[in-house]
Parts: C-alpha cells; structure tokens; sequence
C-alpha cells in the first residue's frame, strides 16, 4: 500500500525536524513548509493525504491557510490537524468551525499526535468503504464525481435527477414515498411538490433508456429501484 504523504507547515525548525521524524519512522511520507503561503501552495501542488497546519505562521496565519484548503476544489477534502500554543476553548472552537478535523495544543506528545493522526486515516477509510460508487448492471452512479453513466456512457442529469436518482440506487428495494423522496433528495428546497417528483421520475426514466424499469412505481406508496425491470408506470 503507498505511504500516506503529510504535509507539516509551521515555522519553527525544531518542530518540524520532531514531527518529520517520527512521522517518517512510522512509514510516513512527509513534505514541510514553513510559511502560510508556501504551506498552501505545498497542499494545492502535492494534493497531501493530511495537513498539520500551526496556527501562528508568518504570512497568511493557520487559520487561513483552513479556509484556503476548504475553499479550493483541489483541497478541499484533504483533512487538517491543527497543531498550535493557542489552547483555549474558543480557539480549538473556531479551528473546528472552519474545517479543521482535529486540533491538538502545544507542548504536546509525540504518541498522542501519532495516534490522532492514525485515527484520522482511519475515518477517512472508513468513508471511502462508504457506498460513493452505485453500480447496477450497466448503470453507474459516481456519488463523489456527480457523475452517472450507462455502459460506460455519460448521461447528463440535473442535480435534483441526480440527487433523487442516487437515493433510490443505494436503497435498493426500498419503496420511497413522494414525501420521502422530497426529504432525502431535495434537502426541503423551496417551491417542490409530490408532482415535482413524478416529473423528475419520469425524465430519469427517459433518460435511462431500456433500463427504465428498474425505477417501479409502488402503486399508492411511492417508488423503488430494482434489480430487474419491475413494470414501471
């Protein structure tokens, strides 16, 4: 299995020679930086698999160096320990609001550190075991690229067809009423009615071409998707 690649930022030399030690005996890659600007220009370059990030940096502070990860497309899922002298409740608050996964204070241990860093990993594995990739037959629903295809072929869906399309291929079997559908799905949006949801059923149908049956019509109940076509309505 490749090395988890960590990417240090903090401008104290000794820290960083500490961490990239010990993280690198534990089978670690490790890149450092020593600025808020370096630091971000080093996570949207290398794309690393964690950041510690200090808060106190000269240049952009840590926490903006967060906000610059969360917000850029290329960064935004790559996880941030924050790693900083400011312990106070208010600080690790704010480093948690704006994205950070964990927030660890100065003086600090070097086992406690490698065993939050060893739990983030684990969550983050955890969620890629999580269904993100939808297959059935020759229909394939790509939850983390907005994507869906048909025997290897894009099909263009709007986000609301993409959404309730997605809820009722990871359920399958499960019989959605139209109220049900309208809470999964559309996230309560504004101005969608049950006959909102008969539209769109109707347009991924047609967009599914032959597979058409797989979304069935639960006659006074709702929809499910099935393995095999099932008499859709």
């Amino acid at each position: 299995m490749p090395k988890q690649r960590i990417l240090i930022i903090d401008d104290e030399e000794d820290i960083l020679k500490l961490l990239q030690y010990n993280l690198q005996r534990e089978g670690y890659q490790v890149w450092c930086a020593q600025s808020g600007e370096e630091g971000f220009a080093s996570a949207k370059a290398k794309r690393p698999d964690l950041v510690v990030l200090d808060w106190m940096l000269p240049g952009i502070d840590g926490l903006e160096v967060c906000k610059l990860i969360r917000a850029d497309k290329d960064t935004r899922n790559i996880p941030v320990l924050m790693l900083t002298a400011k312990n106070s409740e208010v600080d690790q608050v704010v480093s948690l609001e704006i994205g950070a996964k964990d927030y660890i204070s100065k003086p600090f241990s070097v086992k406690v550190l490698l065993a939050r860093i060893r739990n983030i990993f684990r969550n983050q594995e955890s969620k890629k075991e999580e269904t993100v990739v939808l297959k059935v037959g020759e229909l394939v629903i790509d939850k983390e690229r907005q994507s869906f295809s048909i025997k290897g072929k894009p099909v263009a869906l709007t986000k609301l067809e993409f959404k309730i399309l997605s809820v009722l291929m990871e359920n399958r079997g499960k019989v959605f009423s139209r109220d049900k559908l309208l809470d999964g799905a559309w996230e309560k949006e504004a101005f969608v009615t049950d006959r909102t949801v008969d539209v769109h059923v109707k347009s991924i149908r047609r967009k599914m071409g032959k597979h058409r049956d797989l979304i069935e019509t639960v006659r006074g109940s709702g929809y499910r998707f099935v393995e095999e076509g099932g008499g859709a309505a």
